[in-house]
């Protein structure tokens, strides 16, 4: 099997796939392969939070065997027409094929499409006399064909729609972050709900939610309406029945997430999205701007605080950026002593104005966006002496 994920998070989707119980853990390229029978499958699709599909190898990778005067397209055709298709479907199942090309023997990945299509289309064609029907909607089946040079893979898509997709979000503010990003960034952060949470620019809550979901060890696929195994011949209803309502593993939370917000509208769409997901009794929403933030002393001490602020994509000015930047360090210096903060920006000349030493650095992409995502420790006291102390 291969789990999908985000460029930066292949590590940690490893130790979770680890930690599930996968064998023969092998971390690619924005991927991790890996080993198990059907119950693991199920389980990495509903409790993966780094993942966003999971993929079934049926034809593992081999590469083409292309004869003189042979276009590569009709080799790829007779290795797809070559496959048992009647373990995996009939000819009344619906279809949909998603290909991804890295070859300069293959360059058009919609004829790749195509070519497979009419070789599944042609299998049941000589088998039974019909063809089964492509749906790009909600097919029945999810087939995938990854090519590279002149390696092809076949996979069946267990997942659907992508896991990122948890299906608690039912309100939304201008490009929030997602879902498998968030939680990634939380457990890079070793956030295992420990401690009290405070993210300051909260937008719809999405950290916030997937903190609380972390911190609980609630399963994140627990809102989606299906999967896409869900309609495979094999498909066993009684396991994943067992497997989907066994809350054995979920634990108490004995701290509190905090989450604020300049707007208004970012605080009811964030309280909307907590609802949805259960975990409103968890976190606390407030509207406030970062730069209005008072210090409690000793408030946020051994806390972890998360920001994912602007990053001036939309057409704000540097100079807004440089001041924003300033009074998030300002904030984290004055108002956070003792925690630990992260925040994960494409904006690096702002980053430089936040004013603090970042004690790690990682890179990480949001969306197309390549970003830092920093550490900062907030000594308590001055820099210096914090260090002091923990050397005694």
């Amino acid at each position: 099997m291969l789990a999908k994920t985000f460029k930066g998070l292949e590590e940690v989707l490893a130790q979770e796939l680890i930690e599930l119980g996968a064998n023969d853990v092998l971390i690619e390229r924005r991927a991790v392969s890996f080993k198990g029978d059907k119950a693991l499958l199920y389980r990495a699709n509903l409790c993966l939070r780094t993942a966003t599909r999971i993929l079934v190898e049926i034809a593992p990778p081999r590469r083409l065997t292309i004869p003189r005067n042979t276009k590569p397209e009709d080799a790829l055709y007779e290795a797809v027409k070559a496959i048992d298709w009647s373990q995996y479907m009939t000819a009344n199942t619906t279809f949909s094929i998603d290909a991804t090309v890295y070859s300069e023997t293959f360059r058009n990945s919609r004829f790749v499409t195509y070519r497979v299509k009419d070789a599944i289309a042609d299998y049941w064609q000589q088998k039974e006399g019909r063809r089964p029907n492509v749906k790009v909607t909600d097919p029945d089946l999810y087939i995938q064909v990854h090519i590279a040079n002149e390696t092809v893979t076949v996979s069946l898509d267990s997942s659907g729609e992508s896991l990122h997709k948890r299906g608690y979000r039912v309100a939304t503010t201008e490009a929030p972050i997602s879902e498998v990003l968030a939680a990634g960034m939380l457990l890079m952060a070793g956030w295992q709900g420990q401690s009290d949470f405070y993210d300051p620019m909260c937008g719809s809550g999405t950290l916030l939610i997937e903190a609380a979901l972390i911190a609980r060890n609630i399963a994140p696929g627990v809102f989606r309406q299906a999967f896409a195994f869900e309609k495979w011949r094999d498909f066993d209803a009684e396991l994943w029945s067992d497997i989907y309502n066994d809350d054995s593993r979920e634990r108490e939370f004995n701290h509190t997430i905090y989450g604020s917000d300049a707007s208004f509208y970012a605080i009811q769409q964030a309280t909307k999205n907590s609802k949805s997901a259960g975990v409103q009794k968890d976190i606390q929403l407030k509207q406030i701007r970062i730069e209005e933030l008072k210090a409690e002393s000793g408030k946020w001490k051994d806390a972890l605080v998360m920001i994912n602020p602007p990053y001036g994509e939309r057409l704000k000015s540097n100079k807004e950026m440089e001041d924003l930047y300033s009074a998030i360090g300002s904030a984290l210096k004055h108002q956070f002593a003792g925690a630990t903060a992260w925040i994960i920006s494409s904006n690096a000349a702002a980053m430089k104005c936040i004013g603090l030493k970042p004690s790690k650095k990682y890179h990480l992409l949001n969306g197309e966006l390549d970003c830092q995502f920093n550490r900062y420790d907030l000594f308590q006291g001055k820099r210096n002496e914090a260090h002091l102390h923990s050397r005694i």
